[in-house]
């Protein structure tokens, strides 16, 4: 396993200012405040895992002793990771959690999420140069033998925490305006350990900070905000970046063989080694307005397609998995595939036919009618995947006012509702083996009958027989972030999409 404390290349993640000690995405990491014992951060490239020491006498009063990993920064931005304390520790109050400074002065003005040893969880912070640090309005108690996702977000002047245990969405835990703190801040992992003579130490991953676009930019038409391509272990959370543009890639598909993904970009389809490499177009014939709606029969053979001829909305094409020339199947426009039936014999699609509305159909790809499979008017429907095993189409539907997981029998019938919640699930996606669904989940604000990009969403889990679902990753993305079934053949790990201004635009 390879240690490194090196900045990452910028195939992995964005580029930061050079500076003296670069970790990571992190472009510097020090000791604030003359600390008795020097702190350090070791990166770890295989698993993108921070370890930090550091010690010090508190974060607090009017100044500070800690030890720090930032990257300078303006603007908006979410800073979303996983912490957690490595021993039992020495005093309680030791702390951990991301931090918006001005300088590294240790009487510098600053607001920090925070979470003790003893699980106390709290925004704090000193809103001028050498001011006594504010007590918290609103605290929270985590358990502290297990981990938390805490997130601090800055719109404007306003900084926002949320924080979550394993499993659960995000709640808000705090807010304040920092009306003094300038554009540019640094921002960033600390570590203190709440006594002068003890060293503590953390372990920090899915380390993410995303550049939002403006609350009222059209991704459509303005242009869409940088790419990463993501996988992730669905049972122990560990996501990794593989691949990232400055540019829109979206919807990756696992292969059968277990070693590469497929994704789209630029209206054709590219292949890229899981572990990240450079992305080979695969060839799919005069087929080069595709979407991301693709995916990869269950015997591995073929695959289908979502293209936009000239002039036309999109129709459904299969073509063999190698690459080749595509076949149509969907002679009516607009289709959007969705799926396979587990006999591999025909596909699943969403489309517009008597109704405003779309529905589920699906065709034989060997020949014979179009067959309408849900016959509503004004709910919206989408997403159709096969279990495995057959039995079950499961899809996502606005049936109860909300877009809810549903699965039917193969012919249409038997509707049964998976998921009861107020927020907007799509896209649920059967792992191999039949046992998991996983699906993306937007915010309870989001029109039902949307699935926008660059939102604050969730990726959860859950049994494929219905159960509570689990998050099981935070992220910013929607539209493109996981349309198509993307699990790897062992059903251990999934494939996604996050967004994020990436670099300087």
């Amino acid at each position: 396993m390879k240690i490194v404390t090196l900045m990452l290349a910028a195939t992995i993640f964005t580029s930061a200012v050079a500076g003296n000690n670069p970790v990571g995405i992190f472009e510097d990491h020090t000791d604030v405040g003359k600390p008795k014992n020097t702190g350090s951060v070791v990166f770890d490239e295989g698993t993108q895992t921070y370890t930090l020491k550091g010690a010090g006498y508190n974060i607090w009063f009017e100044r500070d002793e800690f030890h720090y990993a930032y990257k300078k920064i303006k603007g908006d931005f979410i800073l979303t990771a996983n912490f957690a304390f490595v021993g039992k520790g020495a005093n309680p109050h030791r702390k951990i959690g991301w931090m918006i400074r001005e300088t590294l002065e240790e009487n510098s003005s600053h607001i920090s999420a925070v979470a003790h040893g003893d699980g106390l969880t709290v925004l704090q912070w000193r809103l001028i140069k050498g001011a006594f640090m504010r007590d918290p309005q609103d605290e929270i108690f985590a358990p502290k033998d297990g981990y938390q996702i805490i997130q601090l977000e800055r719109i404007g002047k306003n900084i926002i925490f949320r924080a979550a245990l394993a499993g659960e969405p995000l709640q808000l835990i705090g807010e304040q305006r920092m009306s003094d703190m300038p554009d540019e801040v640094l921002a960033g992992l600390f570590i203190t350990s709440h006594d002068p003579e003890v060293t503590e130490e953390a372990r920090v991953w899915n380390v993410r900070i995303d550049k939002p676009v403006p609350a009222n930019y059209d991704a459509y038409r303005q242009g869409w905000p940088g790419s990463r391509l993501e996988v992730m272990n669905v049972f122990d959370g560990t996501r990794k970046v593989i691949h990232e543009s400055k540019g829109q890639f979206e919807a990756p598909n696992w292969m059968p063989d277990g070693k590469s993904l497929l994704f789209n970009e630029g209206g054709s389809l590219f292949t890229i080694p899981v572990d990240g490499g450079t992305p080979l177009k695969l060839n799919t014939g005069d087929a080069n307005r595709l979407n991301n709606d693709h995916g990869i029969s269950f015997d591995g053979r073929s695959l289908a397609i979502s293209h936009s001829p000239q002039g036309s909305p999109s129709k459904v094409y299969v073509l063999p998995l190698t690459g080749g020339t595509p076949k149509l199947i969907t002679e009516k426009a607009p289709s959007y595939f969705h799926g396979w039936t587990a006999d591999n014999k025909a596909v699943l699609y969403v489309a517009q036919r008597d109704t405003p509305v779309y529905n589920i159909y699906k065709s034989p790809v060997n020949g014979g009618p179009e067959v309408q499979l849900t016959f509503f008017k004004s709910a919206h429907v989408d997403g159709p995947e096969a279990s495995p095993d057959g039995k079950y189409i499961y899809y996502n539907g606005s049936h109860t006012g909300t877009m809810q997981l549903w699965r039917m029998k193969p012919d249409g019938s038997g509707k049964e509702q998976l998921t009861f919640d107020e927020y907007n699930d799509w896209f649920p996606h059967l792992s191999p083996d039949g046992k998991w669904i996983a699906f993306i989940s937007f915010p309870p604000d989001i029109d039902p009958h949307s699935h926008p990009p660059c939102k604050r969403v969730m990726l959860r889990l859950m049994p494929a027989n219905g159960g509570a679902p689990r998050v099981i990753a935070y992220l910013y993305g929607g539209q493109g972030t996981i349309n198509v079934a993307s699990w790897s053949p062992d059903s251990k790990r999934i494939a996604f999409v996050s967004n994020s201004e990436l670099g300087e635009k």
